[in-house]
């Protein structure tokens, strides 16, 4: 697999920012210029990629595409077309979005009505739109599994895979974002077979982070960095390996620098001790 993180780490041009991510062990990135970006600093981030053997795993969308508000539902559709297109561009892996909400302020947040039939046909209808607009050769649209929000887990995603019915349309994998319940929590290590088993092909793109279960009622998950939760860590990334020793998986939402560099430097380790190849 390629292993790499969600933050680009500070840094000052292009080439500097690939070669410390290839001095860290890194063999995929989520590209760290957007659509608006002057085409030659896309260009630079591109070669400087190349250049240090950087798979480019994700171009990230990240807003709401069901806002409420119609600004800000405009502003996110249009977001979603220069973000994809630039993926394709560029050749991304994925380019990767959450669903998104009419339920309410928080762009990314559980509302009962995220859990609809008028929900789950909006997503089918927008997600073909989109790619019937863009129509990606060289990069996969994918929809991140969430605990509040379709899809929550892997039948979720196969339908929404088949309902979609588009190429160009492909599954990301975020293993701890479907742990929403004690079931998937206490025997996590049954789900990760499931979540191969039935995903087999389809996956374009991992996260990597932990999860653990705190100790106030009621049943309450917080994810955590790697190494801090209950995740088998090393079945998962055997795992993957065995479904493509070439997949992205990007290690996220850590707060600095450092914490970047220790968690990776950790699960570096640990592939190492197990035998598989990053």
């Amino acid at each position: 697999m390629r292993i790499g993180l969600s933050s680009p780490l500070s840094h000052e041009t292009p080439e500097e920012w690939a070669a410390q991510m290839s001095r860290l062990g890194c063999r995929s990135i989520v590209f760290p210029a957007d659509y608006t970006q002057p085409d030659h600093i896309i260009s630079d981030y591109v070669d400087a990629a190349k250049k240090y053997d950087l798979l480019i795993a994700e171009v990230g969308i990240w807003k709401n595409v069901f806002a409420r508000d119609p600004a800000e539902c405009e502003e996110a559709r249009q977001r979603a077309l220069g973000q994809l297109r630039l993926a394709d561009e560029i050749g991304a892996k994925c380019c990767v979005n959450v669903a998104g909400t009419k339920g309410g302020p928080i762009w990314d947040g559980g509302y009962a009505i995220n859990f609809t039939r008028e929900s789950w046909d909006d997503i089918v209808a927008y997600t073909r739109d989109l790619l019937d607009t863009v129509r990606p050769r060289r990069t996969e649209y994918s929809v991140e599994p969430m605990p509040w929000m379709y899809p929550t887990g892997p039948d979720e995603c196969l339908k929404l895979l088949q309902d979609v019915d588009r190429p160009g349309f492909g599954i990301h994998l975020d293993i701890v974002n479907m742990v929403n319940c004690p079931q998937r929590y206490f025997f996590l290590d049954d789900f990760l077979d499931e979540c191969f088993e039935k995903l087999d092909g389809k996956i374009c793109s991992c996260h990597l982070k932990d999860i653990r279960l705190t100790q106030e009622l009621t049943f309450q998950l917080e994810e955590t960095f790697c190494g801090n939760g209950i995740l088998n860590i090393e079945k998962y990334m055997k795992l993957i390996h065995q479904q493509d020793p070439e997949m992205p998986v990007i290690i996220e939402h850590l707060t600095t620098d450092e914490e970047y560099r220790m968690s990776l430097a950790y699960v570096q380790k640990l592939l190492e001790k197990a035998g598989i190849p990053f």
